[in-house]
This record gives C-alpha cells, structure tokens and sequence, in this order.
C-alpha cells in the first residue's frame, strides 16, 4: 500500500492526499509488493535496496547513505494478540531522506504514523524533512515508554492471581512479558547506537534546535532502555520467587503423602502377618484376639502420627 501526503502550508499544517509525487511529500509505503517497491524507486531514484531493507524482520537499526539518500532503520514496538494474550514484540521501520521527498517503509500499519496521517502530532509538515525524521523518532521512544508502562502493570495484574492460584497460564504469561522486554531491550540498544551515529550527520547541524530535540530523543531512549533492565529484573525475579514456591509446595505435598504412606503401612503389614495361616499365630486361640489386635495397630498407628506430626510432616 502506498499513501502520499502533503501539508499544505506553514500556515495551515492540514495533510492533503496526492496521487501523484510533488516535492516536500510524504510516501508512506507499509507491507508493499515488489511492483509498487519498483515504482517508487524509478520515481524517486532511491536504490531498491533500501526500499527493502525493513521488509526483513530481522534487520537491525542502522545509517546508510547512498546516492544522496540517506536510510535511517529503527526498530519499533508494536502489540499483537496471541493465544487470548496481549503480547509485545518490535519490527524495522525505515526513514529515508531524499532531496524532495520523505519516504516511510513498514511491514505492519503503525500507530506512530497514523498520528502523523490523523493530526495528532503538532508543528508537523511534511516538508520539513529533517524534523519529521525526529519526530517520527520522538514517537518512537514515547511508545516504548508507553508500552513499558503497560508490560509493568500488566506484570503486576498476573503476579496478584498467581498469588490465589498457581497455574500454568499465568506462568506462560509472565514469561511472554520477560521475552517481550528482551526483545524491547535488543531494539533500544540498537537504535541508541543509530541515535548517536544522526548527531554527526549534516542534516542535524543544520539547525541547533534540531540537534536539541535529537539529544532529548536520545536521552529517552537512554530512559527506555533503563526501564527495561528494571522491569526485565524485576520479572527474573518474580519467575524465580514463584518457581520455587510451586517446588516448595510439590515438596510439602510429597511429604504429606509419604506420611500417609507410612501410618497406611503399619496396619497393612499386620495385617499380612496376620494373614498367614499358622497354627502358632499369636491371639489365634484367644477370644479376643481381634480386638487386641487391632487396638495394637491403633496404638502403633496413632504413635507414629504423633511422631510424624511433632516433626513437623503434616504441613
């Protein structure tokens, strides 16, 4: 899909769609096929490699210029439902500059661009190139910041009902988060090396508050990538707690049973010795051998109860 956009002026920041390129526009190009990626390149002579690069998932951030166009590759994060779970994961975005047109590149619609598209975000014009890129980069750090919040008070909501109960789900929960930060904290680190390689690059010198608002950008990410090591600790951690809760309870449930195994064992063993058909049996001839009998394996029995339950086996 391809989707181009100019603002109409300084003074009215309002997108308009085109059908066709002008310069100072906006190509949004997300999940395209490799005619419409062909098109763009012929039209606006950007290499097609470049065109293709954030296609691959695992491609990683980083600057390259080629052409007098310059690629800008970030990771963002976006959110899927999977499994009835709301999981966090991050896929490329690129940004290149070219001398009349910004172009966007994305596998998946993005909620960050569709604010540009929806007006969400102020003093935004397409024309101004060089602080679209930045504030395109600015929304980027607040969504991880923002789903950091979520991946936190989410972690929170699980570690309440692991509390009641110890199941499965809420375990595979937690460790879909711990992955999720993993793969948030991969992307900020990358991107933070991207992030300081745009300070040198002649389109930042250009203005002073440029080289501001990429500094506060920075300074975000650094906070982003903070946040994660926090919550990803915090998340080993709560993983480790209730793993050994879950391996304490089996314990005291296993000690439970031998205990019980044992008080069945006693009555059981008299009983087979009982069982065999000796003349010479104790109590045989006695007219109340039975009830002796079985109050002897009372008496062992409740004595041994008393012993397992001083040493603590019942709890």
């Amino acid at each position: 899909m391809i989707q181009i956009y100019k603002s109409i002026s300084e003074s009215n920041p309002s997108l308009k769609a085109l059908d066709n390129l002008e310069p100072g526009c906006w190509i949004n190009i997300v999940a395209p096929s490799d005619e419409e990626l062909i098109l763009i390149s012929k039209k606006t002579g950007v290499p097609l490699p470049f065109l293709k690069a954030p296609l691959d998932d695992e491609e990683t951030s980083r600057i390259d210029i080629e052409d007098n166009c310059l690629l800008v590759i970030v990771d963002i994060p976006f959110t899927e439902m999977e499994d009835n779970s709301l999981t966090y994961d991050t896929y490329p975005l690129a940004i290149i500059h070219t001398d009349k047109q910004l172009i966007t590149v994305c596998l998946k619609n993005s909620r960050i661009l569709t604010d540009f598209i929806n007006g969400k975000v102020k003093s935004f014009y397409s024309f101004k190139k060089s602080r679209f890129i930045l504030q395109i980069l600015s929304k980027i750090s607040s969504a991880y910041l923002v789903y950091l919040r979520q991946i936190d008070k989410k972690s929170l909501m699980i570690e309440k009902r692991l509390h009641k109960s110890m199941k499965n789900r809420e375990l595979i929960q937690l460790h879909s988060l711990e992955k999720s930060l993993v793969y948030f904290s991969t992307s900020l680190k990358a991107n933070e090396i991207t992030l300081e390689k745009m300070l040198k690059l002649e389109i930042m010198q250009i203005y002073e508050e440029d080289q501001d608002v990429l500094e506060d950008v920075i300074i975000e990410n650094k906070q982003a990538i903070e946040m994660t090591e926090i919550y990803s600790n915090i998340l080993a951690s709560t993983m480790d707690f209730f793993a050994s809760v879950i391996s304490n309870n089996l314990n005291i449930v296993m000690k439970v049973l031998a205990s019980v195994t044992i008080l069945m064992a006693i009555p059981t063993v008299i009983g087979g010795i009982f069982g065999m058909n000796f003349i010479r049996m104790p109590l045989i001839t006695n007219e109340y051998g039975f009830e002796i009998t079985m109050f002897i394996t009372l008496l062992l029995t409740f004595g041994a109860a008393y012993l397992l339950y001083k040493k603590d086996m019942f709890s």
